[in-house]
């Protein structure tokens, strides 16, 4: 990488960390582009060269959380011998889950924000390193398990991260209606029917 390049870089990751910090520590609406260019020691045009606005950085940042977040739930799956899909699901969700309930700013940030747009195009790596889409990777895990089909499977996803995500946030962050605990149970019931209800029955799966 050349020294322009290199100081580009080095502007875009002070945006994307002063805009992490800021919106952890305040929220996105009490944060202007302003407060952000300011953290990071940058001209105010410098970041229109990559926004356009708050907002887009928010979502870029969303997604790079996520894909985190899913980059190591894969790394622990990795290491289990979990055959079946709907039990590397429940492993995921619950994986993913734990570690927002150990950072409740993050996980603020991410379930008030967390859209099925941005969800979809959160990035993990493969084995060989190449990225992939959140669905792509699901798509794998999916095709792991040659006696699995699925109709509908980006309707099963969006269900399935739209509950836990809206789920994790009421029981953790307000303890509503019960404690994330209590509701753990029911959750992951809930995630297995979910699947179940997309799974086609055997004799479809032969056809």
């Amino acid at each position: 990488m050349g020294k322009v390049e290199e100081n580009k870089q080095l502007k875009l990751d002070a945006l994307f960390s002063s805009a992490y910090d800021l919106f952890l520590s305040q929220g996105i609406v009490k944060t202007s582009i302003h407060d952000i260019v300011q953290k990071a020691g940058v001209a105010k045009g410098t970041f229109y060269l990559y926004f356009k606005d708050k907002y887009e950085i928010r979502d870029r940042l969303i997604a790079e959380t996520a894909r985190k977040l899913f980059l190591s739930a894969h790394e622990e799956l990795q290491k289990s011998d979990i055959p079946a899909f709907e039990d590397k699901m429940i492993f995921i969700v619950d994986y993913v889950i734990g570690k927002l309930e150990k950072n409740k700013p993050v996980l603020r940030f991410i379930s008030k924000n967390l859209s099925w747009g941005v969800f979809r195009q959160a990035v993990t790596k493969s084995e060989e390193d190449a990225e992939l889409s959140s669905m792509e990777y699901f798509q794998q895990l999916i095709q792991a398990d040659p006696t699995l089909r699925l109709r509908a499977p980006e309707t099963m996803l969006f269900l399935i991260a739209e509950l836990a995500s809206s789920a994790c946030y009421s029981t953790i962050l307000e303890n509503e209606p019960v404690s994330f605990e209590e509701l753990k149970p029911d959750l992951y019931n809930a995630i297995r029917a979910i699947i179940r209800a997309h799974t086609l029955p055997a004799a479809q799966n032969d056809i």
